[in-house]
Protein backbone atom coordinates (compact mmCIF):
# COMPACT_ATOMS: atom_id res chain seq x y z
CA UNK A 1 0.00 0.00 0.00
CA UNK A 2 1.73 3.60 -0.81
CA UNK A 3 0.84 6.85 0.86
CA UNK A 4 -0.79 9.60 -0.77
CA UNK A 5 1.61 12.87 -1.91
CA UNK A 6 1.26 14.70 1.50
CA UNK A 7 2.82 11.94 3.12
CA UNK A 8 6.34 11.97 1.23
CA UNK A 9 9.59 12.77 2.65
CA UNK A 10 10.07 16.25 1.25
CA UNK A 11 5.61 17.53 1.12
CA UNK A 12 6.74 16.93 5.26
CA UNK A 13 9.99 18.21 5.55
CA UNK A 14 8.61 21.53 6.60
CA UNK A 15 6.12 20.49 9.50
CA UNK A 16 9.63 19.43 11.21
CA UNK A 17 10.53 22.87 12.93
CA UNK A 18 13.94 22.95 15.54
CA UNK A 19 14.58 25.15 17.78
CA UNK A 20 17.88 24.73 19.73
CA UNK A 21 18.00 27.43 22.21
CA UNK A 22 14.98 25.88 23.95
CA UNK A 23 15.36 22.54 22.70
CA UNK A 24 12.34 22.47 21.50
CA UNK A 25 10.88 20.39 17.99
CA UNK A 26 8.22 22.15 16.86
CA UNK A 27 5.59 19.16 14.66
CA UNK A 28 3.14 20.71 12.53
CA UNK A 29 0.01 18.58 11.75
CA UNK A 30 -2.41 21.00 10.53
CA UNK A 31 -3.93 20.32 7.76
CA UNK A 32 -2.94 17.00 7.18
CA UNK A 33 -5.35 13.71 6.60
CA UNK A 34 -4.66 10.40 8.16
CA UNK A 35 -6.17 7.90 5.82
CA UNK A 36 -4.40 4.88 6.38
CA UNK A 37 -2.24 3.38 8.63
CA UNK A 38 0.63 3.97 6.06
CA UNK A 39 0.34 7.41 6.16
CA UNK A 40 0.83 7.12 9.72
CA UNK A 41 3.99 5.43 9.58
CA UNK A 42 5.24 7.39 6.72
CA UNK A 43 5.46 10.93 8.57
CA UNK A 44 6.67 9.05 12.20
CA UNK A 45 9.18 7.72 9.95
CA UNK A 46 10.39 11.17 9.01
CA UNK A 47 9.99 12.98 12.39
CA UNK A 48 11.61 9.90 13.77
CA UNK A 49 14.99 10.45 10.85
CA UNK A 50 14.69 13.90 11.36
CA UNK A 51 14.99 13.61 15.27
CA UNK A 52 17.96 11.08 14.50
CA UNK A 53 20.13 13.95 11.81
CA UNK A 54 19.92 16.70 14.93
CA UNK A 55 22.60 14.00 16.92
CA UNK A 56 20.59 14.43 20.23
CA UNK A 57 18.23 11.62 21.34
CA UNK A 58 16.42 14.08 24.09
CA UNK A 59 14.08 17.17 23.14
CA UNK A 60 11.05 18.81 23.93
CA UNK A 61 7.75 18.09 21.78
CA UNK A 62 5.48 20.87 20.87
CA UNK A 63 2.73 19.79 18.58
CA UNK A 64 0.38 21.82 16.54
CA UNK A 65 -2.73 19.49 16.02
CA UNK A 66 -4.95 22.41 15.11
CA UNK A 67 -7.66 21.29 11.72
CA UNK A 68 -6.14 17.52 11.45
CA UNK A 69 -8.18 14.36 10.63
CA UNK A 70 -7.71 10.26 11.03
CA UNK A 71 -9.59 7.91 9.93
CA UNK A 72 -10.31 5.39 12.12
CA UNK A 73 -8.80 2.42 10.45
CA UNK A 74 -5.43 4.59 11.12
CA UNK A 75 -5.82 5.23 15.26
CA UNK A 76 -4.49 2.36 16.34
CA UNK A 77 -1.02 2.84 14.38
CA UNK A 78 -1.32 6.89 15.13
CA UNK A 79 -1.46 6.26 18.87
CA UNK A 80 1.20 3.23 19.18
CA UNK A 81 3.58 5.65 16.61
CA UNK A 82 3.17 8.10 19.18
CA UNK A 83 3.62 6.67 22.13
CA UNK A 84 6.98 5.09 20.86
CA UNK A 85 8.16 8.63 19.59
CA UNK A 86 7.01 10.24 23.62
CA UNK A 87 9.39 6.98 25.23
CA UNK A 88 12.40 7.23 22.85
CA UNK A 89 12.90 10.82 22.47
CA UNK A 90 10.36 13.57 24.82
CA UNK A 91 11.49 15.17 27.93
CA UNK A 92 7.89 16.97 27.67
CA UNK A 93 5.32 16.81 24.98
CA UNK A 94 2.31 19.58 24.70
CA UNK A 95 0.71 20.56 22.02
CA UNK A 96 -1.42 23.76 20.86
CA UNK A 97 -4.48 24.34 19.19
CA UNK A 98 -6.33 27.59 18.34
CA UNK A 99 -9.67 26.15 16.92
CA UNK A 100 -12.28 28.35 18.68
CA UNK A 101 -13.37 24.52 20.21
CA UNK A 102 -10.28 23.80 21.64
CA UNK A 103 -9.97 27.23 22.99
CA UNK A 104 -13.84 26.83 24.48
CA UNK A 105 -12.76 23.81 26.05
CA UNK A 106 -9.38 25.11 27.77
CA UNK A 107 -11.90 28.01 29.01
CA UNK A 108 -14.52 25.14 30.22
CA UNK A 109 -12.08 23.41 31.75
CA UNK A 110 -9.14 25.05 33.67
CA UNK A 111 -9.40 24.49 37.14
CA UNK A 112 -11.17 21.23 37.41
CA UNK A 113 -10.00 17.70 37.22
CA UNK A 114 -10.74 17.92 33.36
CA UNK A 115 -7.81 20.59 32.98
CA UNK A 116 -5.25 19.38 30.60
CA UNK A 117 -1.70 21.12 31.77
CA UNK A 118 -0.50 19.71 28.57
CA UNK A 119 -3.20 21.50 26.35
CA UNK A 120 -2.45 25.34 25.38
CA UNK A 121 -4.46 27.73 23.18
CA UNK A 122 -1.91 29.28 21.63
CA UNK A 123 1.60 28.30 20.05
CA UNK A 124 3.49 31.00 22.50
CA UNK A 125 1.70 29.80 25.51
CA UNK A 126 3.02 26.38 24.76
CA UNK A 127 6.70 27.57 23.82
CA UNK A 128 6.37 29.62 27.04
CA UNK A 129 5.64 27.04 28.70
CA UNK A 130 8.05 24.34 27.55
CA UNK A 131 10.92 26.98 27.99
CA UNK A 132 10.04 27.27 31.99
CA UNK A 133 10.91 23.46 32.09
CA UNK A 134 14.36 22.30 33.38
CA UNK A 135 16.56 20.24 30.33
CA UNK A 136 17.09 16.27 31.10
CA UNK A 137 19.72 16.10 28.75
CA UNK A 138 22.65 16.81 31.38
CA UNK A 139 20.77 13.69 33.62
CA UNK A 140 20.75 10.50 30.55
CA UNK A 141 19.78 7.20 32.82
CA UNK A 142 22.54 5.31 32.16
CA UNK A 143 20.96 2.03 31.01
CA UNK A 144 21.81 -0.96 32.20
CA UNK A 145 22.85 -3.41 29.72
CA UNK A 146 20.75 -6.48 30.11
CA UNK A 147 22.67 -9.14 27.37
CA UNK A 148 25.94 -9.99 27.38
CA UNK A 149 28.63 -10.06 24.60
CA UNK A 150 29.75 -13.23 24.74
CA UNK A 151 26.76 -15.30 25.50
CA UNK A 152 25.08 -13.28 22.64
CA UNK A 153 27.58 -14.27 19.82
CA UNK A 154 26.46 -17.92 20.38
CA UNK A 155 23.04 -17.16 19.27
CA UNK A 156 24.88 -16.53 15.99
CA UNK A 157 25.24 -19.50 13.52
CA UNK A 158 27.03 -18.75 9.98
CA UNK A 159 26.28 -21.36 7.50
CA UNK A 160 28.91 -20.62 5.25
CA UNK A 161 27.86 -23.58 2.52
CA UNK A 162 24.52 -22.11 2.29
CA UNK A 163 25.88 -18.00 2.62
CA UNK A 164 23.00 -18.04 5.37
CA UNK A 165 22.98 -16.46 8.92
CA UNK A 166 20.48 -17.12 11.58
CA UNK A 167 19.99 -14.61 14.47
CA UNK A 168 18.56 -16.59 17.45
CA UNK A 169 17.19 -13.56 19.22
CA UNK A 170 14.29 -15.93 21.36
CA UNK A 171 13.55 -15.22 24.17
CA UNK A 172 14.87 -11.81 24.60
CA UNK A 173 13.51 -8.69 25.83
CA UNK A 174 14.78 -5.49 24.45
CA UNK A 175 13.84 -2.57 27.14
CA UNK A 176 15.67 0.04 25.84
CA UNK A 177 18.23 1.88 23.26
CA UNK A 178 21.03 0.45 24.96
CA UNK A 179 19.76 -3.34 24.31
CA UNK A 180 19.34 -2.40 21.22
CA UNK A 181 22.61 -0.98 20.40
CA UNK A 182 24.51 -3.60 22.01
CA UNK A 183 22.77 -6.36 19.94
CA UNK A 184 23.16 -4.90 16.61
CA UNK A 185 26.82 -3.93 17.39
CA UNK A 186 27.81 -7.12 18.13
CA UNK A 187 26.20 -8.63 15.15
CA UNK A 188 27.59 -6.19 12.75
CA UNK A 189 31.17 -6.81 13.98
CA UNK A 190 30.71 -10.84 13.34
CA UNK A 191 29.66 -10.17 10.20
CA UNK A 192 32.24 -7.76 9.44
CA UNK A 193 34.79 -10.12 10.07
CA UNK A 194 33.39 -12.13 7.32
CA UNK A 195 33.73 -9.58 4.75
CA UNK A 196 30.40 -10.97 3.25
CA UNK A 197 26.61 -10.25 3.10
CA UNK A 198 24.93 -12.73 4.33
CA UNK A 199 20.69 -14.59 3.60
CA UNK A 200 19.51 -14.03 6.89
CA UNK A 201 17.15 -15.76 9.11
CA UNK A 202 15.73 -14.44 12.60
CA UNK A 203 14.51 -16.67 14.96
CA UNK A 204 12.10 -13.94 17.29
CA UNK A 205 10.23 -16.75 19.66
CA UNK A 206 9.15 -15.32 22.93
CA UNK A 207 10.79 -12.09 21.34
CA UNK A 208 9.72 -8.43 23.28
CA UNK A 209 10.42 -4.82 21.96
CA UNK A 210 9.33 -3.06 24.54
CA UNK A 211 8.05 0.71 23.27
CA UNK A 212 11.48 3.01 24.99
CA UNK A 213 13.32 0.35 22.68
CA UNK A 214 10.78 0.06 19.31
CA UNK A 215 12.54 3.86 17.49
CA UNK A 216 15.92 2.43 18.17
CA UNK A 217 15.52 -0.93 16.80
CA UNK A 218 13.55 0.05 13.90
CA UNK A 219 16.45 2.70 13.10
CA UNK A 220 19.02 -0.26 13.50
CA UNK A 221 17.75 -2.96 11.96
CA UNK A 222 16.58 -0.54 8.77
CA UNK A 223 20.50 0.26 8.36
CA UNK A 224 21.95 -3.15 9.31
CA UNK A 225 19.71 -4.82 6.43
CA UNK A 226 20.54 -2.50 4.28
CA UNK A 227 24.45 -2.73 4.68
CA UNK A 228 24.84 -6.34 5.77
CA UNK A 229 21.62 -8.46 4.21
CA UNK A 230 21.44 -10.32 0.81
CA UNK A 231 17.47 -10.87 2.14
CA UNK A 232 15.94 -11.43 5.28
CA UNK A 233 13.38 -13.47 6.96
CA UNK A 234 11.93 -13.83 10.31
CA UNK A 235 9.94 -16.67 11.81
CA UNK A 236 8.00 -17.40 15.47
CA UNK A 237 7.12 -12.98 16.02
CA UNK A 238 4.90 -13.15 18.49
CA UNK A 239 1.23 -11.24 17.73
CA UNK A 240 2.23 -7.48 19.08
CA UNK A 241 6.11 -7.47 17.84
CA UNK A 242 4.54 -8.82 14.50
CA UNK A 243 1.51 -6.14 13.96
CA UNK A 244 4.69 -3.43 15.16
CA UNK A 245 6.77 -4.49 12.91
CA UNK A 246 4.45 -5.01 10.00
CA UNK A 247 2.90 -1.79 10.59
CA UNK A 248 6.55 -0.51 10.47
CA UNK A 249 7.51 -1.43 7.38
CA UNK A 250 3.85 -0.35 5.44
CA UNK A 251 5.54 2.44 4.30
CA UNK A 252 8.36 1.43 2.90
CA UNK A 253 9.34 -0.64 0.27
CA UNK A 254 10.63 -3.78 2.20
CA UNK A 255 8.52 -6.94 2.73
CA UNK A 256 8.17 -7.98 6.19
CA UNK A 257 9.04 -11.70 5.24
CA UNK A 258 7.18 -13.59 8.52
CA UNK A 259 7.03 -16.93 8.80
CA UNK A 260 5.75 -19.25 11.35
CA UNK A 261 7.97 -21.74 11.65
CA UNK A 262 11.83 -21.69 10.64
CA UNK A 263 11.61 -24.44 8.18
CA UNK A 264 8.90 -22.05 6.26
CA UNK A 265 11.38 -19.42 6.82
CA UNK A 266 13.96 -21.15 5.34
CA UNK A 267 11.93 -22.22 2.32
CA UNK A 268 10.91 -18.34 2.14
CA UNK A 269 14.66 -17.46 1.96
CA UNK A 270 15.20 -20.33 -0.95
CA UNK A 271 12.64 -18.40 -3.06
CA UNK A 272 14.39 -15.39 -2.16
CA UNK A 273 18.24 -16.58 -3.47
CA UNK A 274 16.57 -18.19 -6.77
CA UNK A 275 15.07 -14.85 -7.05
CA UNK A 276 18.66 -13.08 -6.86
CA UNK A 277 20.39 -15.83 -8.99
CA UNK A 278 17.63 -15.93 -11.85
CA UNK A 279 18.19 -11.83 -12.16
CA UNK A 280 22.07 -12.06 -11.41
Amino acid sequence: MSFSADFTAEALSHRFITHEGPQVIEIVFTGLYFHTTTDVNAFYDCIENHINETGEAQWFLMVNTEGYRIDGDAWFAFTRRGQDLNEAHSMKTVRYDADEATLKQIARDKGTDRENPSLFGSREEAMDFLKSLPSKRRTHTAHHPNFHQAEFLRRLHFDHNANILEIDLSGMSFEHSRDVNDVHNWTEEAIRATRLKWWIVFNYEGTRIQSPAWVQFSMRSEGFNNTYSMGSVRYAVGSETEADKRMRLEAKTERPNIRNTRAEAIERLQELQADYRATH
